[in-house]
């Protein structure tokens, strides 16, 4: 059906600095508007620059410690059509948002070229993924940049391997109980035809 998807998305990572994180996620998706070229179902892997916060302990020093996944700053989404396995051909990013919502898909030769070590290139350089994004500085912290570029090959061991689990039809195999799985409007309501399935 058109407003389906064969794989379940389900995997999320994240990788935590100072004041910011990284976040991976397989993607089953079906844009309920898309641009020209980029219509039908697509799979692949997101991967999400975050802020990340401690929240109060809400028992004692021994009470797990709450964390907030907060707001994101920039967004590779390395995707394909499902009928073009293995091709990464749409993939894109978001440079830049406006709260929570992305701005439109920005498409660069070089992240076509190399998706997955392009994505290692931007996340090597915070500050300038930061400029980009046309964040300021002052929102990370001091150790994130040095911390997150020491990262990478693990950032990018994972977005292989969830690659891989898309590829192979992991976990979920062949499904189509994702057409329920809407996808919804900035708004929280749902926007009709779209599907989303996946943590991110």
């Amino acid at each position: 059906m058109a407003g389906s998807v064969p794989y379940r998305a389900a995997m999320l990572y994240v990788f935590g600095f100072e004041r910011v994180g990284v976040v991976v996620g397989d993607l089953a998706f079906v844009d309920p508007d898309p641009i020209a070229g980029q219509e039908g179902p697509e799979q692949g892997v997101r991967v999400e620059v975050r802020l990340l916060e401690r929240l109060a302990l809400q028992g004692d020093i021994y009470s797990a410690q709450p964390i907030a996944v907060d707001r994101p700053l920039w967004r590779a989404d390395l995707l394909e059509a499902v009928d073009n396995p293995g091709s990464l051909d749409r993939a894109h990013h978001h440079p830049t948002f406006d709260g929570w919502s992305p701005c439109p898909r920005v498409f660069v030769p070089d992240l076509s070229a190399d998706p997955v070590g392009w994505v290692g290139a931007r996340l090597s350089d915070l500050d300038g993924l930061l400029e980009m994004a046309a964040v300021g500085a002052d929102v990370v912290g001091p150790t994130d940049a040095g911390q997150l570029r020491m990262a990478v090959p693990e950032i990018l061991a994972a977005v292989h391997r969830l690659l891989d689990r898309v590829r192979t039809g992991e976990p979920g195999g062949t499904d189509t109980d994702t057409d329920g799985a809407e996808a919804t409007d900035g708004d929280g309501g749902v926007r009709a035809g779209g599907v989303r399935a996946g943590w991110l």
